[in-house]
């Protein structure tokens, strides 16, 4: 039970790392009417949590990777609450593709990377 934690812990502290470095990167207020960090990172994480399932690992790595690393990865809770600063800011255009392109697109990278490791 312990290493379990553990693995989720590890994993959940490079998914961290890594998010943080690509929102930084990509999140330039001043160069991008999107959040466009949070939308590479969460489209990103969908594909490689669909080559991480489809890969059938060990449930070690499945620990590890799918639910450590990936979930500190990616980050539904950024994605709500900058739609709602989009919604107050009466961006109205701008939420609907970030809505559309962050559903539509993060299921079809899911089974996208499902199929190629298939």
């Amino acid at each position: 039970m312990i290493i379990n934690s553990l693995l989720v812990g590890i994993g959940g502290f490079f998914g961290a790392m890594a998010r943080f470095g690509l929102n930084k990167h990509f999140n330039r207020p001043e160069n991008v009417p999107l959040p466009v960090g949070t939308l590479i990172v969460n489209l990103l994480g969908s594909f490689l949590l669909g080559v991480i399932i489809a890969s059938q690992l060990d449930r070690y790595w499945t620990l590890c990777l799918g639910t450590g690393f990936m979930g500190a990865f990616t980050t539904f809770s950024t994605f709500k609450m900058e739609n709602i600063q989009m919604l107050l800011e009466k961006k109205w255009r701008g939420m609907l593709v970030y809505l559309a392109v962050s559903y539509i697109g993060g299921i079809m990278l899911a089974f996208l990377g499902m199929v190629l490791v298939s």
